[in-house]
């Protein structure tokens, strides 16, 4: 049984452990990165980067179909196909461990679970085990699974999971989809751009994208239907059947839904049922509480970052997570002051952004307005089409969506902001810089949009306001 010592060891080598353990040596710390599968993680090889990879063409195709006077064909998808895996690097991690090495991160194989105290011990592919102990800490950065719940056959019919879809090799005739978020809209929209002939989307929930503004799923929904995408809410899944090469979905209402495969979009569960928690008296199974610092409640050497603690499941929120744990474990390793604003994870809270890449687009970032007024805000909702501005007008023919500020009257500040249209996620930050910076309205009226871009909405929205 080898041993090494480091004074960090990060489990998981996905972007958000990657970055804890490359933040921890600019800190001036050693740090060992335990990765069991592919350095570089779910969103490099199966969720961010090969999804937008396969999404990208068909936005592409149905913003030449608005804009007259550009020859539109089929897209190839073959040639699709190969420039996803040109992004996944054809699943191969060598070029990403190469990165590893190069920071000054000592990579190991395994599967890493925790020993005890400050211990995590790898199971390598051969069943050797080494052990690593971490002078100062120890974090999980494990990520999340697909979950399979327990509908009757599900299991045993072989379902497609984010992970299949995303890799997919030969796109099915019909698929059917489980789920209304944002895996169930994004894959239902490359499937069908895809070539597929029927998709079926079975919501439980009374609309797509529950998370956010009620009229955003709607619109989402309309741009799906328009590609031919069926869309059925209030539906309650009792069984999967799983006959040869096809699977049929039996509904409550009596009804069946068939296809060729079965996508099971119904959420996420955290990755942790075989870390070792139990050896230091944490529940197996379960998201690991933190403060906003990221260590573990109860646990002071201990920290978990990104989708493992369940406060938000996007990599670019794990990857800011993940910032904020590096700098904090090399601040208190060196007994420098670690209570300062840039150590605390406070975007966590109330400045998320998020976007669906889906046509339209949809994205959002802070407070919906039911979310505010649950917490007793006095808030004013204006909205404006995107496409009654002279930037949008030029996008394309029948350009259209909504545009939402959520404004605190009493602050005169942004707490919450959507947007719904055709490529328009470019957007978000300037909201998400509004909120952040708590930026007054009289002062937001200054920063004037450049004409004629869909930037100009927000000059109508802020007119709204009384402006």
């Amino acid at each position: 049984m080898a041993q090494d010592t480091f004074d960090v060891v990060v489990v998981g080598g996905g972007p958000v452990g990657e970055n804890v353990a490359a933040r921890a040596v600019r800190g001036g710390l050693t740090a060992a990165l335990v990765e069991h599968d592919l350095y570089g993680g779910e969103c490099s090889y199966w969720a961010c980067m090969p999804s937008k990879a396969l999404l990208r063409p068909i936005e592409l195709r149905q913003a030449a179909l608005r804009m007259p006077g550009v020859p539109v064909g089929d897209l190839e998808v073959d040639k699709v196909l190969a420039r996803r895996d040109s992004f996944t690097h054809h699943w191969d991690d060598s070029g990403q461990e190469k990165w590893v090495v190069e920071t000054g991160i000592v990579p190991v194989r395994g599967h890493g679970r925790l020993g005890g105290e400050r211990t995590v011990e790898v199971t390598g592919r051969d069943g050797e085990v080494r052990t690593l102990s971490a002078r100062q800490a120890v974090v999980l950065a494990t990520g999340t699974t697909a979950a399979i719940p327990p509908i009757e056959g599900l299991g045993e019919a072989r379902p497609w999971i984010s992970r299949d879809a995303t890799s997919v090799r030969k796109v099915p005739r019909r698929l059917v989809v489980l789920g209304g978020g944002v895996v169930a809209c994004e894959m239902a929209q490359a499937m069908k751009g895809l070539h597929a002939e029927e998709v079926t989307v079975l919501e439980r929930g009374d609309r797509l994208l529950g998370r956010m503004e009620p009229w955003a799923g709607e619109l989402v929904a309309d741009g799906l239907r328009a590609v031919g995408v069926t869309i059925r809410t209030g539906t309650k899944v009792v069984r999967v059947h799983r006959e040869g090469g096809e699977v049929t979905v039996s509904l409550a209402d009596g009804t069946e839904v068939v296809g060729d495969e079965v996508l099971c979009a119904l959420g996420r569960r955290p990755a942790t049922t075989d870390v070792g928690l139990d050896t230091v008296g944490l529940e197996p199974g379960s998201y690991l509480q933190v403060d906003d610092s990221l260590r573990v409640d109860g646990v002071d050497w201990l920290y978990a970052a990104g989708d493992v603690n369940g406060r938000n499941l996007l990599t670019h929120m794990g990857k800011y997570q993940a910032r904020i744990c590096g700098d904090v474990i090399a601040a208190r390793a060196k007994g420098e002051p670690d209570d300062s604003p840039k150590l605390r994870a406070t975007a966590d809270h109330d400045a998320v952004p998020q976007v669906v890449f889906t046509d339209p687009q949809a994205c959002s970032v802070g407070l919906t307005e039911a979310k505010a007024r649950e917490r007793g805000t006095d808030v004013r909702v204006v909205s404006h089409d995107p496409g009654q501005v002279a930037g949008g007008s030029l996008e394309g023919d029948g350009y259209a969506g909504r545009a939402s500020l959520v404004v605190d009257q009493a602050r005169g500040v942004v707490v919450g902001a959507t947007f719904v249209a055709p490529e328009i996620a470019e957007l978000l930050h300037s909201a998400t810089v509004a909120i952040v910076g708590q930026v007054p309205l009289e002062r937001l009226w200054h920063a004037v949009p450049s004409y004629p871009t869909v930037s100009e909405v927000w000059l109508r929205l802020l007119e709204e306001l009384g402006l």
